[in-house]
């Protein structure tokens, strides 16, 4: 599959790199700055989740696309946990992997500014850190993206299922509450800290990252 995916995505005019097993996959993007990674869940060595999740302790913010015959919930869930930004289930057609591939490169190149502010919370796109007034706050890989999209657009009330094509990569097949579970997991790390600004709830739609008064 890797050398007809290979062949496909040159013929559309891509620079192609296949490696067969995690460990070249984490020597590939440590050396190599690449547009986008599309990666098997099962691999020799380690899985695609580890490889993944390997990828962003690295602070690397290289778009992944993992690929796997696994389609049970908790799998996909246990993916986009890892850092993943689109979970591809098997078999699929190439065009719809090439689109994919094709968007999560888009978004990656219109990424907005490095920092995002809002109140006393500034959030470093370049260092993938968190802070309110200088304190960090510890973030997991899709909390980040989760927080990040909602501050590239403060004020703007977005529904869930923008919020799972945007930060999930896809709505189809997630449990839309998932939106509400993270909102929920930031909600309890960052209120504490009274970082002048709070994740509203828009009744009807969604929510919105806004400043407090």
């Amino acid at each position: 599959m890797s050398r007809l995916l290979q062949r496909g995505l040159t013929e559309e005019g891509y620079e192609v790199d296949v490696v067969e097993d995690g460990v070249s996959a984490l020597v590939a993007v440590a050396n190599v700055p690449y547009a986008a990674a599309a990666i098997d869940v099962m691999l020799p060595e380690m899985t695609g989740f580890e490889i993944c999740r390997r990828i962003r302790e690295q602070g690397l913010s290289l778009p992944v696309l993992l690929l796997t015959a696994r389609d049970a919930v908790e799998d996909r869930v246990k993916g986009l946990d890892a850092g993943a930004d689109d979970y591809l289930i098997k078999p699929f057609a190439f065009a719809e992997l090439s689109a994919r591939l094709r968007a999560m490169i888009r978004r990656e190149a219109s990424a907005p500014r490095p920092v995002l502010e809002l109140g006393r919370l500034a959030l470093d796109t370049t260092t993938l850190t968190i802070g309110v007034d200088g304190k960090r706050v510890p973030l997991s890989v899709k909390e980040f993206a989760l927080l990040r999209f909602l501050l590239s657009e403060p004020n703007v009330a977005h529904d869930r299922t923008r919020i799972l094509d945007e930060v999930w990569g896809t709505s189809k097949h997630i449990d839309p509450n998932i939106v509400d579970q993270y909102i929920g997991y930031l909600r309890r790390k960052l209120d504490p800290l009274e970082p002048g600004m709070r994740i509203a709830t828009v009744r009807g739609v969604g929510y919105r990252a806004e400043p407090l008064p």
